[in-house]
């Protein structure tokens, strides 16, 4: 959030490359960008040595990688509505909240935030929705570990090899149900957004 505030604010050369590096896992094979992220938190690497000997996380095929490897696959699902957000933000009112005396986080969280609870509320919901179906990261980088790393896309995917299709279908249509009713609830919400703003 306080990223997407910064490049909806900022005039900064940087910002086009800083806009193409979050949105680079939306056109990046997911298993190349896992293949990175594999390498990045490996503790063959400084970081993943760092984290492994010093706070005692193990990163690779661990629920906690998962986590982390699915923020970056999804950064960009989460970043993008949220600029278009704030940049939509009547820029008087910002300024207002300037010569108040607020800083630009308090600006962010106590004016921006709450006038633009659709942008909030897509970002978040198609976010995680984006996150839980996710397959090549996660993959990549957890494994199919029972009880620790196999996610539902992943579980589809072994009940299809081994023919047990009658589960692939349940989990399947778990999945499609779920992805209708988030984006029926990201839909719904914003129709009553605009109607009150029409009103």
């Amino acid at each position: 959030m306080p990223f997407a505030w910064w490049l909806s604010q900022t005039a900064s050369r940087a910002k086009p490359f800083l806009e193409a590096m979050t949105a680079l896992p939306i056109v990046l094979p997911p298993s190349v960008l896992g293949f990175y992220i594999l390498v990045l938190l490996s503790p063959n690497t400084a970081f993943g040595m760092f984290i492994e000997e010093w706070l005692g996380i193990q990163l690779v095929f661990s629920f906690t990688g998962l986590v982390i490897a699915s923020c970056f696959y999804s950064l960009p699902f989460m970043v993008q509505p949220l600029q278009s957000g704030f940049e939509s933000l009547n820029k008087h009112m910002l300024e207002a909240s300037y010569l108040a005396g607020k800083s630009k986080i308090q600006t962010m969280y106590f004016v921006a935030l709450p006038n633009m609870k659709p942008a909030l509320l897509s970002a978040l919901i198609i976010t995680f929705a984006h996150t839980v179906g996710e397959f090549g990261v996660v993959l990549m980088v957890g494994g199919s570990i029972p009880e620790e790393t196999r996610v539902a896309s992943i579980a589809i995917y072994e009940m299809v090899e081994i023919m047990a299709y009658d589960k692939a279908h349940i989990y399947s249509a778990i999945m499609v149900a779920m992805s209708f009713v988030v984006l029926l609830m990201v839909y719904v919400f914003n129709h009553k957004q605009k109607k009150i703003g029409i009103v």
